[in-house]
């Protein structure tokens, strides 16, 4: 990829030939979650998706826990998985976030997270998801995507 304009504008998707994330999709085109990252997802047998992690060092803060700032960049990622379908047409932007942290995610732990679409409108997507470990909960969310351009 040379970052042409064309490039910057579309989704990458690119499935993970090997290793633990075998079959699982990553995509990219946002440098800030590149370097936050790495983040996967895949599509279920359902149909929904599934967003995973294993948080690193990187991510960890001085309690020995994944950071809460952390925490919201994967489910600001999350987001925009879950509303994939209904953003396909759309550039967009998160316009509200809320998150409530009822758990702590320890180093190199499996992090998943899955949601839902509440409402899709003309202009603005209502997403609400849940990330956990082992089943547990770590995190609750919801946010507004606003819908800016159509996607060239």
């Amino acid at each position: 990829m040379d970052g042409t304009e064309a490039e910057t504008n579309a989704w990458v998707h690119l499935v993970v030939q090997g290793g633990e994330w075998a079959g699982w999709s990553m995509y990219g085109n946002d440098p800030f979650e590149d370097h936050a990252g790495p983040f996967y997802y895949r599509i279920a047998d359902d149909g929904a998706p599934v967003c995973a992690m294993r948080p690193e060092r990187k991510h960890m803060n001085g309690g020995g826990f994944m950071h809460g700032g952390a925490l919201m960049t994967f489910a600001d990622y999350c987001l925009f998985v879950i509303a994939r379908d209904a953003l396909k047409d759309s550039r967009s932007v998160t316009a509200t976030f809320n998150s409530e942290f009822v758990g702590a995610v320890p180093e190199g732990a499996l992090l998943e997270c899955v949601g839902e679409v509440v409402k899709a409108g003309r202009s603005m997507v209502f997403v609400r998801g849940i990330m956990s470990v082992e089943g547990e909960a770590v995190l609750s969310f919801s946010a507004v995507l606003k819908k800016t351009a159509p996607r060239t």
